[in-house]
């Protein structure tokens, strides 16, 4: 497996003087993930946790829906120069009777780190239908337990205090117990990996639970909360206009500029009691 950081050189002006000293950059490197032998994207990561990369990016594209529509994963045919396993193409096994990906849904063959969805060919094909629509999850939990999330999660953003380079993302209890954390070059990246977490573990829909990102909420952050089932998703930054038309639409609550006690509540803040 590859690292998920490396050392570089860099030329530090600090005021009038300069120095040379190395640095610690956070690792990008492509993951090509293909269906039974067959290409179906490249998505620029962090390596580490590509199981659950594949599994979380499958889920939200609405190819998989549980652990068991994946019969097996394995890395495959990337190789350096010296004839190593690069890790960087991972080939998944759909169960019997899973349908594999429709090619009218079509992607662009690579993503970038930053934008999963660029590659998309037109805005009305990324409105998937869920199986686990959030609309008629109840539950609530109390705006003082949101607030604390993002101190949670940086606390356990362990590359990114090395490197400040990468984002992260978190699925919460609704008393604010973590249950796991990713991070990752790519924001969709690292909520994928949660979400194939959550696979894994027989966890989807994720009924009752919190998703919190380091970063701005954007659309393919909330249609990746919708197609798990999450009913809160919660972010740092701001959200995007298409994201908060899909929460709205679909029943996800979503909650932007979470700093301390301040927070705006873009959709759906029934669920989040202790409001004036």
């Amino acid at each position: 497996m590859g690292r998920v950081t490396t050392r570089r050189p860099v030329t530090r002006l600090r005021g009038a003087h300069s120095s040379v000293r190395p640095d610690t950059p956070a690792v990008e490197e492509p993951l090509e993930i293909r269906v039974g032998g067959k290409p179906l994207a490249i998505t620029m990561r962090t390596p580490g946790h590509d199981l659950e990369l594949a599994h979380g990016f499958l889920a939200t594209e609405g190819v998989v829906a549980r652990r068991n529509d994946v019969t097996a994963a394995r890395y495959c045919d990337g190789v350096d120069d010296a004839g190593h396993n690069t890790y960087n193409v991972l080939d998944v096994t759909l169960a019997p009777g899973v349908t594999p990906p429709d090619p009218s849904i079509e992607r662009n063959f690579y993503t970038t780190s930053s934008c999963g969805m660029c590659g998309r060919a037109s805005l009305e094909a990324i409105r998937l239908l869920t199986t686990h629509s959030p609309a008629n999850d109840h539950t609530i939990v109390d705006a003082r337990v949101i607030s604390e999330l993002p101190i949670k999660l940086r606390q356990y953003q362990k590359v990114f205090a090395t490197t400040g380079g990468l984002h992260g993302a978190a699925l919460f209890d609704t008393d604010g117990t973590m249950l796991v954390t990713r991070e990752d070059v790519g924001r969709h990246n690292a909520v994928d990996k949660v979400i194939g977490w959550s696979l894994l573990h027989d966890q989807i829909p994720l009924r009752g639970r919190i998703l919190m990102v380091s970063g701005r909420a954007s659309f393919e952050l909330a249609q990746k909360a919708v197609m798990a089932g999450l009913p809160i998703l919660a972010a740092v930054s701001a959200p995007s206009s298409l994201a908060v038309d899909l929460a709205a639409d679909s029943g996800l609550t979503l909650a932007g500029f979470v700093r301390g006690s301040d927070m705006n509540i873009y959709a759906h803040g029934h669920r989040i009691s202790g409001l004036d």
